[in-house]
């Protein structure tokens, strides 16, 4: 079997011994990942704010409200460092969010309404429930107007914390987070601009018009893009921030007019020719040409992305945390937030409003059996994925500056907010360890997760055959090309008493081709060819570029037009997708994993090993099958 990382899988250490060599500091660390690191120094800058502020608040405002003057002659720019975060560090964050609420509406998770239904209830109820208990606590107060506390998730803090406490498998629940994330963004930017903006004035919104569309135009240009989104983009923020919007918005109209694209197979295939070319004659021209031609083939969506994502992980958040984070938590302050209904209201509204808002919606849908659930989707998961959204942090005190006025209420608000990002993590934590622990059995991966519904999976073989083997394969495997040589033996000697059922599991650590070949096979599925085209990628399995792919196709007489548009469908890359879910939930960590008769298969898969145990999971005895047959 082909592991993710070596060719075998090593024996298991025995209890209590350990052949592994403790990795180095720097390992650990870059183990952890993005969200991790991010959300923990989120969480640090946090706690230096709360310490700075409640050991030296003059300090800590008087550093924060220190001013800095930008301007040339007669037009002078006059900013506090606190405004400089706030205003113009946060509309980059603002800007990633967009390209990510862009990149998952055009490419992503909310291409396709039947995947895209729960996340999206479930997330418009995650906006009103906790909204109204908010205005039902304060009532009476005169901060009813501050509802947009309560709104969003902060969806660095909730990747971070699924990345830290999340339950053992967290796949399919953490797309079903980011997706929702991405409805809940879009609510609480709404929100911001129309109902906390004040001192309107229309007319440099039409000078961002211009700039906006601008932005659109650059795509066309040739070369030399990067300047010219910087310098349009500088101008749409000003012109946000003299209309009286809140320019951290301007981030969010650009990056929706930035363009995102999968990869396409001809500007690949180019890139490759002139990679070999560089290869066969080293020289600078060639490696620019090269290096640009594969910078090329991904979306400026995407490189943006890649380019933003560690610069806000790592310093804008922290930054923005240090900034507004400073809340004083003396005896008297604290007595005073637990009288508050404002703090209540927070509390009340992030915690219990996030978590019956986006479970009970949820629990509705999966009642009613709309929308998808896959496996590992579970009402239990649900419910802590709920729990954690009620983790409001970045939003949720950038809102208490917008739309409260008084010190000692802002005070109020920021404990309620801090208060609530603490229970909800205890929370969920606690819902997530009793999760894991009631299902031992499946989490093992001992148990097929999905049932066989001939209706969705690639079955070769009748439905009402008594034995069923079901494989978690890839494309590029030797190793699965030598039980799919073993299946075809046990099919000849059982006939019609066996089914076949084929899933996706490509180790693209190990095979980068491997998930181009499950979603071209899946894109000729669309055409009714799934088991000739898998045959063809088993039979180069050396030969599986993107040329390579649709030379397949049209050596099987699919229609490459159509072939090629299946390709980047969201059908075809959801589908894939599910099926690698499916198997991160059963723990399958190396292909060909078997499961017989839904039972996960140990031990040698010949022909002869898989017809004993097939006959040994219907009850069958084998040597009376033996001696029956003679």
């Amino acid at each position: 079997m082909t592991d993710v990382s070596i060719t075998r899988r090593p024996p298991e250490p025995a209890v209590g011994t350990s052949n592994e060599r403790k990795p180095s500091i720097a390992a650990r660390i870059r183990a952890m990942g993005q969200p991790r690191i991010g959300a923990l120094l989120l969480l640090l800058a946090t706690l230096v704010a709360i310490v700075w502020a409640n050991a030296a608040m003059d300090s800590y405002e008087a550093f924060w409200e220190t001013h800095l003057t930008v301007g040339v002659g007669d037009l002078q720019l006059d900013f506090t460092l606190h405004s400089i975060v706030n205003d113009a560090l946060m509309a980059i964050f603002f800007f990633t969010v967009g390209l990510e609420v862009r990149r998952e509406f055009a490419i992503g998770e909310l291409t396709s309404w039947s995947r895209a239904m729960v996340p999206v209830v479930a997330a418009i109820a995650g906006l009103a429930l906790p909204a109204l208990l908010f205005v039902l606590i304060v009532a009476g107060s005169g901060y009813e107007y501050a509802w947009g506390i309560v709104i969003s998730t902060d969806t660095a803090f909730l990747v971070g914390a699924l990345a830290l406490i999340g339950p053992r498998v967290p796949g399919r629940l953490r797309v079903f987070l980011l997706a929702l994330a991405v409805v809940d963004d879009i609510g609480a930017l709404a929100i911001i601009a129309f109902v906390y903006t004040e001192d309107f004035t229309p007319l440099p919104l039409a000078i961002a018009a211009v700039g906006l569309a601008g932005v659109y135009a650059t795509r066309y240009l040739r070369g030399g893009r990067g300047p010219v989104y910087a310098t349009l983009a500088i101008i749409v923020w000003l012109a946000f921030l003299a209309s009286g919007v809140h320019p951290t918005l301007a981030g969010v109209a650009i990056a929706l007019l930035v363009p995102v694209y999968r990869p396409d197979r001809r500007d690949v295939e180019h890139a490759l020719e002139l990679a070999r070319t560089f290869r066969q004659s080293p020289n600078s021209e060639y490696a620019r040409a090269a290096a640009n031609s594969l910078r090329e083939s991904i979306s400026i969506n995407e490189r943006l992305q890649s380019a933003y994502a560690p610069y806000v992980a790592y310093v804008i958040l922290p930054l923005f945390a240090l900034a507004n984070a400073g809340v004083q938590v003396s005896p008297d302050i604290l007595a005073a937030a637990a009288r508050s209904p404002l703090t209540w209201g927070v509390v009340v509204g992030l915690v219990l409003g996030k978590l019956l808002g986006v479970f009970g919606s949820s629990a509705v849908l999966r009642g009613l059996r709309l929308g998808e659930f896959g496996p590992g989707l579970t009402l239990d998961r649900l419910a802590g994925g709920g729990a954690l959204c009620g983790i409001g942090f970045t939003i949720s005190l950038f809102i208490v500056d917008l739309a409260i006025d008084d010190e000692a209420a802002q005070n109020e608000a920021r404990v309620g907010v801090l208060a609530a990002s603490v229970i909800a993590l205890v929370i969920a934590t606690i819902i997530f360890r009793i999760s894991d622990a009631r299902r031992p059995d499946l989490e093992s991966g001992q148990r097929l997760a999905r049932p066989v519904d001939s209706r969705r999976d690639h079955v070769f073989g009748s439905d009402d055959a008594p034995f069923t083997i079901v494989e978690y394969g890839d494309f590029q495997c030797g190793f699965c090309l030598k039980a799919s040589g073993s299946i075809q033996e046990v099919k000849e000697e059982l006939g019609d008493r066996l089914r076949y059922v084929w899933r996706h599991a490509p180790l693209t650590q190990v095979h980068p081709n491997a998930l181009a070949g499950a979603e071209a096979a899946e894109a000729a599925g669309l055409q009714g060819r799934f088991w000739e085209f898998e045959r063809g990628l088993f039979a180069d399995q050396e030969n599986q570029r993107p040329s390579d792919i649709v030379r397949v196709a049209r050596d099987l007489g699919l229609d490459v037009d159509k072939f090629e548009r299946d390709l980047s469908s969201p059908e075809v890359t959801g589908r894939v997708q599910d099926d690698m879910l499916d198997a991160e939930a059963m723990g399958i960590t190396s292909v060909p994993t078997l499961f017989i008769n839904g039972r996960r298969h140990t031990g040698p898969y010949d022909a002869q090993s898989l017809i004993r145990a097939l006959e040994e999971s219907a009850g069958i005895d084998p040597g009376a099958a033996a001696a029956q047959e003679v």
